[in-house]
């Protein structure tokens, strides 16, 4: 696209400072009377460029140049550089050498101000090229089929539409239309296996009245945890004050209400022999149960 090469064209002539014609044709694969064409379309715009002949000329910018002059404000150039360093910061791929790029046509070097990991431990090259793939496929709009293993471990077979990345308690999550289940849904990246992108196409958008994210979801409950005394520091981490009550015995009983799902599950049992569901039963039954199916396993 022209839209794309002029832009890279300033990019160029910011990082060689003097290049003719010809080396520009060459780099862009079009012929020297488009490369001309696209100078009078950036002149146009207020890019001051110049050209000399000679020994040692060519095409260059005005040395007092910089980008910001024309096109962004100081206040915007580090909204835009902050912003992309937050999404480096989470592993978005792609996002570095847009960085890199902006930083030149802005001739900023900010500090870097954030830096996040939300890898879990021994992560590697499957999950980036998952990531990958996701991304991909949300950005062209492109079905993807997977297979999916909920949190008592039930397989499942899965084609979706999906539309957002979400990163939500402490895992990543992908959010669309479920074409099996015929409505929106949310899946957790980690349990996602066989990760293949589609050619079929879909129009579907972000829409604000679905961005609920929900996973396979029954209504909502109001569920009571009594919780051990060393988990204090967890109980006071993810729970809100007015939700928790400390015992006399230093345990605490925890009161919360959440949709019912597998990332519910996944929770509770995630404290291990330190938490028990007080209420309500049906909840009690549904966490006993995903433990004997996993200790079946074993015996």
């Amino acid at each position: 696209m022209k839209i794309d090469r002029l832009l890279e064209m300033v990019y160029v002539l910011f990082e060689k400072k003097n290049v003719t014609a010809k080396e520009l044709s060459n780099y862009f694969e079009v012929s020297q009377r488009t490369i001309y064409r696209d100078l009078e379309t950036l002149s146009a715009a207020g890019i001051p460029i110049y050209t000399s002949k000679g020994k040692g000329g060519g095409i260059r910018l005005l040395d007092s140049y910089v980008m910001k002059k024309s096109m962004v404000t100081d206040k915007d150039q580090l909204e835009i550089i902050s912003s992309l360093q937050g999404m480096n910061a989470l592993n978005v791929p792609g996002v570095e050498p847009v960085l890199k790029k902006l930083g030149v046509l802005f001739q900023r070097n900010e500090s870097k101000w954030i830096d996040v990991d939300f890898s879990h431990w021994g992560s590697g090259e499957d999950e980036k090229e998952k990531f990958m793939k996701l991304k991909s496929a949300i950005i062209y709009k492109k079905r993807i089929q997977f297979d999916y293993y909920s949190t008592n471990g039930e397989y499942s077979e899965r084609i979706m539409e999906p539309l957002q990345l979400n990163f939500k308690g402490q895992a990543w999550y992908v959010y669309g239309f479920c074409m099996v289940r015929n409505a929106y849904r949310m899946f957790r990246v980690t349990r996602i296996n066989k990760l293949n992108v589609t050619d079929e196409s879909f129009e579907r958008c972000l829409e604000e009245e679905n961005r609920f994210f929900v996973a396979e979801t029954k209504e909502p409950i109001t569920m009571v945890l009594q919780i051990d005394p060393f988990m204090a520091f967890r109980v006071y981490d993810e729970f809100e004050h007015s939700e928790i009550v400390k015992n006399d015995d230093g345990s605490f009983t925890v009161t919360k209400t959440l949709p019912e799902n597998d990332w519910v599950y996944g929770y509770i049992l995630s404290f291990g022999a330190s938490a028990q569901v007080l209420e309500p039963k049906n909840l009690r039954d549904s966490i006993r149960k995903i433990l004997e199916n996993s200790l079946k396993k074993y015996i």
